[in-house]
């Protein structure tokens, strides 16, 4: 179907923005909670968002944030209950029904064939970058040479397949920019300021951790590999040998959550599981002292983010792109426990009020109306037929 004989869409409510996403688990996680956050936020400018991800069975409900489509996808085994939308001709039947005015995909591997799809229909295309393709590779244990060398080939069969790429991080961007793309733009995600606010520190919940004379540790993400999770084990065992009485929640759930119980047995380590719920995400956050978030391959990091807006400074891995997300409202350390742990130590040295007030003052750059904005920006210069897009914001 050519763009001259799909419906009018954008007549009658806007573009029709569909959205496909994998790696997209049914409960939490960052990237389903920027899928909503920008769907919301397109629905709200006038426009008809559809959003289409796998599950265990179809369904086809009205949302929030839009329509949302589930279609059947496998599981990914070892990843905890990760699905991917594998069946390409029921897909592809769907997208046609769809009849998109625009298409925007979140996944670099499975579904960089949607582009051609894109482009064989008159449909503009943007594919979003929520990783960094080397750094997992380097995750999955692939060499250094070899990794940049299949990131290279898989990324250029990318900018070639899309309108616009979208990375939400500079960091995120070089591994395009190295490869001398010019269909490359940087958008910055948000973080809800209202939900995640200091005021929604608990006393009650932080006594059910830690007491007056402890110092309280949260991290908070998925218990998986490329979260890098034993070392906030591993930083609690440090600091406890330098005689720092501190205590750490892991707040989430995942593959590694047993091998992570038996490498904190004798350890003051809490898993509260999934947690129900943002408020309660909220209320744990703004309790803790310092927030750790030690993923080497974080693109964007929302639950750093969402830490800093509770006024709760975040250790970051220095590997990702998180030291250019918190900037002043956090520290960067090396891949080690003790560095962590040391970068743990410089953070807690502050001020209370001084960290606080920086942290909420740093998460305060990064509003969804902002990002939704952005998002829409690229999606209008798509069908100006312009060159390629310079967003006005970017993180840092």
């Amino acid at each position: 179907m050519s763009g001259a004989d799909r419906p009018d869409h954008a007549a009658r409510r806007g573009l029709r923005i569909v959205r496909l996403a994998n790696f997209v688990t049914g409960r939490s996680g960052g990237l389903r909670t920027a899928l909503r956050h920008l769907g919301e936020g397109y629905l709200a400018a006038g426009h008809d968002p559809v959003l289409v991800i796998p599950g265990d069975r179809y369904a086809d409900a009205r949302r929030p944030w839009g329509r949302e489509v589930t279609l059947p996808g496998p599981l990914l085994p070892g990843t905890g209950g990760y699905r991917v939308l594998a069946a390409r001709r029921r897909l592809a039947a769907l997208l046609t029904e769809l009849a998109p005015d625009r298409l925007e995909v979140s996944d670099r591997s499975t579904l960089r064939w949607a582009g051609d799809w894109a482009r064989a229909h008159g449909v503009g295309s943007v594919m979003v970058s929520h990783e960094c393709l080397t750094g997992l590779l380097g995750q999955w244990r692939v060499p250094a040479g070899p990794a940049r060398r299949i990131a290279d080939r898989l990324n250029r069969e990318t900018v070639r397949r899309y309108d616009r790429v979208l990375c939400t991080t500079r960091w995120a961007a070089e591994e395009f920019h190295r490869i001398g793309a010019t269909n490359v733009g940087l958008v910055s995600l948000g973080v809800d300021l209202a939900t995640f606010h200091p005021t929604r520190a608990d006393p009650a919940l932080r006594e059910r951790y830690a007491d007056d004379t402890e110092l309280l540790l949260v991290h908070c993400a998925r218990l998986s590999p490329e979260k890098r999770p034993e070392l906030a084990v591993d930083a609690l065992a440090a600091l406890r040998r330098a005689g720092v009485p501190a205590v750490l929640v892991m707040a989430g759930d995942g593959p590694l959550r047993p091998a992570l119980a038996r490498r904190a047995a004798g350890l003051p380590v809490s898993f509260t599981g999934f947690l129900p719920g943002r408020d309660a995400v909220a209320a744990l956050l703004a309790s803790a002292d310092v927030v750790l978030a030690p993923g080497p391959v974080e693109t964007f990091g929302l639950a750093g983010l969402e830490a800093l807006a509770c006024g709760t400074p975040v250790v970051v891995n220095a590997a990702s792109a998180l030291p250019e997300v918190v900037g002043d409202g956090g520290l960067a350390a090396y891949g080690t426990a003790e560095s962590i742990a040391a970068a743990v130590t410089r953070l807690v040295a502050r001020p209370p009020a001084e960290r606080s007030r920086t942290a909420r003052c740093r998460a305060e750059q990064f509003g969804w109306d902002a990002a939704v904005a952005d998002f829409l920006r690229v999606h209008d210069a798509i069908g100006a037929g312009e060159g390629t897009v310079r967003n006005r914001r970017a993180p840092g």
